[in-house]
């Protein structure tokens, strides 16, 4: 619970501090986050020191760094237009798009190759796995739609229009997250588990409040329309 929180306020505190520099100097920063994703793959694989190892594996194997991008990503898009935090944040929110993109598919390869062969068999009797790897399956396709089309590169070659509607789709990759999310960790919070029960408060209130705030942007921004 508290790596997250401490995730998200410290992508804030990069994204504002570091942003003319994210913003000119994309590739390096994807390619960061590639290298980032190897060295979290090599840990898995016992290739790295432990003292290593444990600082990558703190951000990288439950998703929390991406997971934390991705909450910034969503909640710019929710900020009053004008507001200083949107003028701050809202140029390098593709890019972070990206890079959350990349980062968080360290946690799907490695428990592709781990926790998936384990529970694959009794998926069909679980209806809590079942509905986690379907929504896992589906995010991966979400995933790489949303990451290369968030590409400046490709975003300048598509029509305006399209890539709206293929953007659009973000708010079904993050209703399917909570999903995931919630299908992996509800057994053990039903089961007494203290930090799953604090995993799903917090993934809750997260996503509650996104809800919330993105239809009231939704209402405010159709109102301004019709007032034009």
């Amino acid at each position: 619970m508290m790596p997250l929180l401490v995730s998200c306020i410290a992508v804030v505190v990069c994204a504002v501090l570091l942003k003319s520099s994210i913003k000119r100097y994309a590739p390096f920063y994807y390619t960061a986050s590639f290298a980032l994703v190897a060295l979290y793959l090599a840990g898995v694989a016992g290739m790295l020191p432990t003292w290593f190892k444990g600082g990558v594996f703190l951000l990288m194997q439950k998703g929390t760094l991406p997971m934390a991008m991705f909450f910034v990503v969503m909640f710019i898009g929710v900020l009053p237009r004008g507001s200083k935090p949107r003028l701050a944040l809202g140029p390098v929110r593709a890019e972070l798009s990206v890079m959350a993109c990349i980062l968080i598919c360290a946690h799907m390869i490695a428990y592709a190759m781990s926790y998936v062969p384990r529970v694959i068999g009794s998926a069909l009797a679980n209806p809590f796995i079942a509905i986690g790897l379907l929504a896992a399956v589906l995010l991966l396709v979400l995933l790489a739609v949303l990451g290369i089309t968030s590409l400046v590169r490709v975003k300048s070659k598509m029509n305006a229009a399209t890539w709206t509607k293929v953007q659009k789709s973000a708010y079904v990759f993050y209703g399917l997250i909570y999903v995931h999310v919630l299908a992996l960790l509800l057994p053990s919070a039903l089961s007494g588990g203290a930090a799953a029960k604090g995993s799903v408060l917090l993934y809750s209130v997260l996503f509650v409040a996104y809800a919330v705030l993105r239809a009231v942007r939704s209402m405010l921004d159709a109102k301004a329309m019709r007032s034009s």
